[in-house]
């Protein structure tokens, strides 16, 4: 159901009507696409970050959809349109105006609300701090590895009467970062990849006997929210990949004074451009890239349940993501 609130478009959705969409051809709703509901338009690559990314060149976002989920509202509207031609769904992480902490942010109701858009490539951009000296402010870094420190979060769709254990031993996806890296190096940006980064919860940064630790354990990189992000893509069966932008050096250096928002933000502002241009170099290929990766079907060995043992209410919340498996088919 889609309402006009203030400008915007809301959309409510429904079990029953991407069940529909699923399993008939053509039929009120709109045409089948995919054996996935779209919502009606095409959105492939989605962008998840701060609204300073949103002014760059190339970028036309036409409107935005305010999409209610059934676990509860994302953090803003999701604003779509096209850049350099390639359609793309843009939201903000913290909310218009950066108003929730990484701890209140909802994961998943932003994921939940992108895939429901048709989004199938997702892309993040987050500012990190670096926990070896050869990561300096300003670098951008591609992640491929996680350690979960995270502890007051709401991590995974399943649950409910529904389990579904999937594979998280790549968490990120190995093509998209693979075309950004390809377009990092193209425009000769301090771009490196497979970066080992530590997701904790926050929103106070670390102790500098905390920073010790992790750059002990060799991680390269701390953030606040990737983890959470990369594990609800995975079962949401999208491509994610992470774009870090180096913002400081935590707190593991005893010359300098620890890491505080404002030099944070400074940095990040200064260098906001870089991701702006690697987003712009790579986003057009990877809308015209057919998808090879097994992103798209994590959960096809992942599901324990039997589906005649899910109770109504857990399809109807996770019909998007499993009705393609025969969950609430006839």
């Amino acid at each position: 159901m889609v309402h006009t609130v203030a400008g915007q478009r809301r959309i409510r959705t429904c079990f029953p009507c991407i069940q529909h969409e699923l399993s008939e051809p053509q039929g009120k709703h709109g045409a089948r696409r995919d054996r996935k509901y779209n919502g009606g338009m095409n959105a492939p690559i989605g962008i998840i970050g701060g609204s300073g990314l949103y002014r760059m060149e190339g970028l036309a976002l036409d409107r935005a959809e305010v999409v209610d989920t059934p676990f509860g509202a994302p953090s803003g509207p999701v604003h779509l349109g096209t850049l350099d031609g390639a359609p793309v769904a843009f939201l903000a992480r913290h909310g218009e105006g950066h108003r929730f902490t990484p701890s209140e942010v909802n994961y998943r109701a932003n994921l939940w609300a992108l895939k429901f858009l048709g989004v199938e490539r997702l892309i993040s951009v987050s500012a990190v701090g670096s926990l070896q000296a050869r990561h300096r402010p300003g670098d951008l870094r591609l992640v491929g590895q996680f350690i979960d420190k995270t502890r007051h979060r709401q991590d995974t769709f399943f649950g409910g009467g529904l389990v579904a254990h999937v594979s998280f031993a790549e968490p990120t996806c190995g093509h998209v970062s693979k075309a950004l890296l390809a377009a990092g190096r193209e425009l000769a940006l301090p771009l490196e990849e497979d970066a080992l980064y530590v997701c904790m919860e926050g929103p106070a940064f670390s102790t500098r006997a905390e920073s010790r630790l992790h750059q002990s354990w060799g991680a390269d990189l701390i953030g606040m929210t990737q983890v959470t992000e990369a594990r609800l893509a995975r079962e949401a069966e999208l491509c994610y990949a992470c774009i870090a932008l180096v913002t400081d050096y935590d707190a593991w250096r005893e010359e300098e004074e620890g890491v505080d928002a404002a030099s944070v933000l400074e940095v990040m502002h200064a260098n906001v451009d870089k991701a702006q241009r690697l987003l712009r170099a790579a986003v057009p290929g990877l809308a015209a890239a057919a998808r090879t990766c097994a992103c798209g079907e994590a959960l096809k060995a992942a599901l324990y349940t039997a589906p005649e043992q899910v109770p109504s209410d857990a399809l109807q919340r996770l019909g998007l993501l499993v009705a393609k498996y025969g969950y609430g088919t006839p």
